[in-house]
């Protein structure tokens, strides 16, 4: 499994980022959890809000937190 967090680095990017790595803890997941900070590398996926969550290069949540109960229904789906 492959997740990727994108944002500039703000707040709601990092809450999304742990909610991964804690998501990811609680189910006994293994994946490669990449954070996507730089803003050239973000445009090519064509996303102007953020935080955005991609799992297995599908955009699961766009422009808000992603909580982690929300995180585990998508790794366990």
């Amino acid at each position: 499994m492959d997740i990727k967090v994108l944002g500039p680095g703000c707040p709601k990017c990092k809450t999304t980022y742990n909610n991964v790595l804690e998501a990811l803890k609680q189910t006994g997941t293994q994946a490669i959890v990449t954070k996507i900070e730089d803003i050239e590398e973000m445009m090519k996926y064509n996303i102007l809000t953020t935080p955005v969550l991609m799992i297995d290069d599908v955009i699961k949540v766009k422009g808000r937190v992603a909580d982690i109960k929300e995180i585990k229904a998508f790794l366990t789906a």
